[in-house]
């Protein structure tokens, strides 16, 4: 029988890197996942591990680079990190990496950030994908569950009616998720911590002032304002769960909700995905 294909790394490693180079203090705690694709196939079809790099010593590379690059954005570390393996072993002929970032983000004290005190930021967790060979290197950034709420501003109407609907259309809903969304880069921005962030203020911007006649025609808003305003960034993908909130019948109270108050549910949800491109 064939070998179809085969990868080994380390999963779910996690580094803490604080820059004290200055009196402020900068902290980024990231989850990495390294994965090696190379000349590996003994090791599956003959035990032999001539060669193979052993998880644990990928592990330890991953903190190595940590330390090399303590100050990095995640991107320029996650592309130090895959340069690592392909330098240094001729036998690695392509590198995935992914991260997840913990943010943490600066303590307010007396009105202005602490230089070295953070609190957890739970909204939203940054990501970064890469795949790097000796020919080049593919690199998206992105953010996963990402949530944020309109309660007023959004509508759905004029869908398909037939036997098996029974929701009903409304002009007036709230309308909530909590977004997956990676864009791709064309280019190096200045600062991929400011780019990024101008990708989330850009879309939340659309999301909040424009009307939504679907959450479908929301996001490809959204994408459309993202590439006219980060020029760097060629491709975002944006997948989000279609949180329902329910009016609640309160007539055998002798009240009415007067959409107002509602039932907070996601399961079953909708699962809306697109991605919007340069031509």
């Amino acid at each position: 029988m064939p070998l179809i294909s085969q990868r080994h790394g380390k999963d779910r490693v996690r580094v803490m890197r604080v820059n004290r180079d200055t009196d402020r203090h900068q902290a980024r705690e990231l989850t990495v996942t390294a994965m090696l694709h190379g000349d590996f196939d003994a090791s599956y079809t003959e035990g032999a591990n001539a060669g193979v790099i052993a998880t644990d010593s990928i592990k330890n590379i991953v903190n190595i680079v940590a330390r090399d690059h303590v100050g990095a954005e995640n991107e320029d570390f996650a592309q130090a990190l895959a340069a690592y393996f392909l330098d240094h072993y001729r036998q690695v002929a392509k590198v995935e990496i992914e991260t997840g970032e913990t943010r943490w983000t600066r303590l307010i004290v007396d009105g202005a950030p602490h230089d070295h005190s953070f609190l957890f930021d739970g909204n939203g967790r940054p990501t970064v994908t890469l795949t790097a060979t000796r020919e080049g290197v593919t690199l998206a950034s992105g953010i996963d569950g990402f949530a944020f709420l309109k309660t007023t501003q959004s509508g759905w109407d004029n869908y398909v009616m037939d036997e098996a609907t029974t929701l009903k259309s409304t002009s007036d809903r709230l309308l909530g998720t909590a977004m997956n969304a990676s864009w791709r880069w064309l280019a190096k921005p200045v600062s991929y911590e400011a780019a990024n962030a101008r990708v989330i203020e850009v879309a939340m911007g659309v999301f909040a002032t424009t009307f939504s006649p679907s959450l479908q025609r929301t996001l490809f808003l959204m994408g459309e304002a993202v590439l006219a305003a980060v020029q760097e960034v060629v491709e975002i993908s944006m997948a989000c769960p279609n949180k329902h909130y329910l009016p609640i019948d309160l007539s055998p109270f002798g009240r009415s909700s007067d959409g107002q108050v509602f039932t907070a549910t996601d399961e079953p949800h909708g699962q809306i995905e697109c991605t919007v491109g340069r031509a």
